[in-house]
């Protein structure tokens, strides 16, 4: 029987880049190995899902709103794990990440070698990343660093791979955002990081949701609340909170006109 691989894209206003990213994505790369695309649409207001769709999305899942990067992630990674997967990708909807090298960041998982896998900008090649970008990158990836007591290349970044248990346990504790706690949360719970070496090109299309001021004030109490709770592989007492309430997804999408990761 073959395995199951959910590539997970959370979109917000990506009309004009993420076709491009779903083109991208191999289908065939493994015999024992299907794979399909699940876009998250966070609230978008543009053609992103009429785009997605035509490009050969599998699987649309509709957000209530603008519910934020981190609720978006969080409800992409766990309708994959309720739906079957034996890995599960997260990858950005703007192109920057290369997803035709998913293949490389599967591997490690697929034979055993980790449970969690990032790719690497800095261990890759950058293109036109400007200075403060960059300065803010080296910053959150030395305070995960700090944090850990291992060395991190890459914190932010925005290509991820998971294996099945890391999807049932992970834990995403804030909306806005997703890349520090996500891992901070992964190996405290004792599972095995990898990173491999990705190519890299900022946008050229869109607009990042990013903007300094508002990273900071959402992104470091988050942090700190993290590492001060206990966590352990054991505890799943609220996976997944996001998923409550208001922040529900409200219509999932599949792709008829598409066979089964094909």
């Amino acid at each position: 029987m073959k395995k199951k691989c959910i590539v997970v894209i959370p979109a917000h206003n990506e009309e004009e880049a993420i076709g491009q990213v779903i083109h991208k994505v191999p289908r065939f790369f493994r015999k024992d190995l299907e794979v399909s695309v699940l876009v998250v649409n966070d609230g978008s207001t543009d053609r992103t899902v009429q785009v997605a769709l035509e490009a050969g999305a599998d699987h649309i899942l509709t957000m209530p709103g603008n519910c934020g990067l981190g609720a978006a992630v969080r409800t992409g990674l766990k309708r994959a794990y309720e739906w079957g997967a034996d890995v599960a990708v997260m990858i950005d909807a703007d192109n920057e990440y290369p997803a035709e090298e998913i293949p490389n960041l599967i591997e490690p998982i697929l034979e055993g070698q980790a449970d969690y896998v990032m790719g690497s900008r800095f261990m890759g090649k950058v293109k036109g990343m400007k200075l403060h970008r960059r300065f803010g990158n080296y910053f959150f990836t030395a305070l995960q660093s700090i944090l850990l007591r291992r060395w991190i290349y890459d914190g932010q970044s925005g290509m991820r791979v998971f294996s099945r248990p890391v999807l049932n346990d992970l834990e995403i504790i804030h909306d806005y955002n997703y890349a520090q706690v996500m891992t901070l949360n992964i190996v405290r719970k004792g599972y095995r990081m990898m990173e491999v070496p990705i190519s890299y090109q900022v946008r050229t299309t869109g607009r990042s949701f990013i903007k300094f001021g508002a990273y900071l004030k959402h992104v470091i109490p988050a942090i700190f609340k993290e590492m001060s709770r206990p966590v352990s592989a054991g505890n799943r007492k609220q996976l997944y909170p996001a998923l409550t309430g208001s922040k529900t997804p409200t219509s999932i999408f599949r792709n008829e006109g598409r066979g089964s990761g094909g």
